[in-house]
């Protein structure tokens, strides 16, 4: 099962977004996941919170464009690893562990705005 266990808990864990100011609070609207996720129950289970689930069918040919997508998070997430600290996980409380995932993420902007600055 995997990942897709979690997907459920994931959602309800995103909290709403600001939009336009004197705007209501939403949701997310898309959600796009790989081929371990496709299974009729999650795309209910990810419609009934009004999230269009955009995943990968499988058995399908690779090309389907969702991996414009993935490779976002997946470059994000091989920024972090730039940091050896949060690489290998070596925290054991999950507090200390957000926190330098926190201050890896700021770090990171902070980078990018100073090159798009300069």
């Amino acid at each position: 099962m995997g990942d897709v266990t979690q997907l459920i808990p994931l959602i309800q864990a995103v909290p709403p977004i600001r939009g336009k100011r004197g705007q209501p609070l939403r949701r997310p609207k898309h959600l796009y996941a790989d081929r371990g996720y496709d299974h009729e129950v999650y795309r209910d289970k990810v419609r009934r919170f009004q999230i269009t689930p955009h995943l990968a069918r499988r058995g399908t040919g690779h090309g389907s464009g969702l991996g414009v997508y993935r490779w976002v998070v997946e470059g994000a997430i091989a920024l972090l690893h730039w940091f050896r600290r949060l690489r290998i996980r070596w925290e054991i409380r999950d507090d200390i562990h957000h926190a330098f995932v926190t201050l890896g993420c700021a770090v990171i902007c902070w980078r990018r705005l100073r090159t798009a600055l300069c």
